[in-house]
């Protein structure tokens, strides 16, 4: 991104690539935005269905994350065909179609082309009014810190390739990454958030850590508090670590201080994610009444994990 031309100001970009955040926000009128962004990936479960239930709920939660609805969508496919067949690649398409629908966008399209490895995803726009779009800097000292999704996805796909999960574990994970944060958007419509994102590849911290750079805050996790799914830490004690889960924890080393937390507690926090959840930074009573509305419409891993503070030594502290 650095060697990209500098661009000209433009009043009515709301959200560009000044700062990491989910989606681009373009203003076109006083009342309406448009929100573009786009997400693809190589397959991570053996279903081919789930695979593309999956794949669509992870590029549709950047508009989500963003405060807005998504109303249209493309595929992006890359595929081999010859080798694979037409089969496996309708199952793909229609697990995308079935969640797309659920979120109440259209498919108007997309563009494919000829691979060595699947590689399936979403171009995805959404709408959202200009004073009423999330980003992920705006945090405020005496803010709690609330996780819709538990994490350990990362830990628990890579599992998958190792045949080590349980059929429960299984359907948990991918239940997970496959579910919509249409829910959590829409409740959240009736608060006041300073700070939203999602937690995908950089992992929990590491999206933390975006949030108090940006909002120039430190932010206090406290691990006993973070959803964790159930089986990640015996996982990870026998070695199931993804090499993208080690990376996020040496890229945040520099911001961040874990105080009693050992190796393994560590790369839980910083494990690569995939669909995850909304990571919101907001008032402490509105952060409480949330996680109840949550729990109420059956989001019972919805968490409060921290909170955020002035501006100390270190962005993130674990805890």
């Amino acid at each position: 991104m650095r060697q990209l031309p500098k661009r000209e100001y433009d009043p009515n970009l709301l959200v560009g690539l000044d700062t990491s955040d989910d989606a681009g926000v373009y203003k076109l009128t006083d009342e309406l935005a448009i929100i573009q962004t786009v997400d693809f990936f190589t397959p991570i479960v053996d279903d081919p269905y789930m695979f593309g239930q999956i794949a669509a709920a992870n590029s549709l939660s950047d508009v989500y994350a963003m405060g807005g609805k998504p109303k249209t969508v493309m595929n992006i496919l890359g595929y081999p065909i010859k080798s694979l067949g037409p089969d496996m690649l309708a199952e793909i398409l229609k697990g995308a179609a079935d969640k797309v629908k659920e979120s109440e966008a259209l498919i108007v399209g997309g563009h494919s082309i000829d691979d060595q490895e699947p590689k399936f995803g979403l171009s995805v726009t959404g709408l959202v009014h200009p004073d009423k779009v999330y980003k992920n800097v705006g945090a405020k000292p005496g803010d709690a810190l609330v996780l819709t999704k538990p994490i350990g996805v990362g830990i628990q796909t890579t599992a998958i390739k190792k045949e080590k999960l349980t059929e429960q574990q299984l359907d948990k994970v991918i239940e997970t990454m496959a579910e919509l944060n249409k829910m959590a958007a829409e409740l959240l419509e009736d608060f006041h958030p300073n700070a939203v994102t999602d937690v995908t590849g950089f992992g929990l911290l590491g999206h933390a850590s975006e949030i108090a750079k940006g909002s120039n805050v430190s932010i206090h996790v406290q691990y006993s508090n973070v959803p964790i799914l159930d089986g990640t830490l015996t996982l990870a004690e026998q070695g199931v670590v993804p090499g993208g889960t080690k990376a996020n924890h040496k890229w945040i080393s520099d911001c961040v201080e874990y105080n009693h937390l050992n190796q393994i507690e560590q790369w839980i926090l910083c494990d690569a994610v995939t669909s995850g959840g909304l990571l919101i930074s907001m008032p402490t009573k509105e952060a409480e009444q949330y996680v109840k509305r949550m729990h109420e419409q059956g989001r019972t891993d919805t968490s409060i994990i921290g909170k955020v503070t002035e501006k100390q030594d270190c962005y993130l502290y674990a805890t």
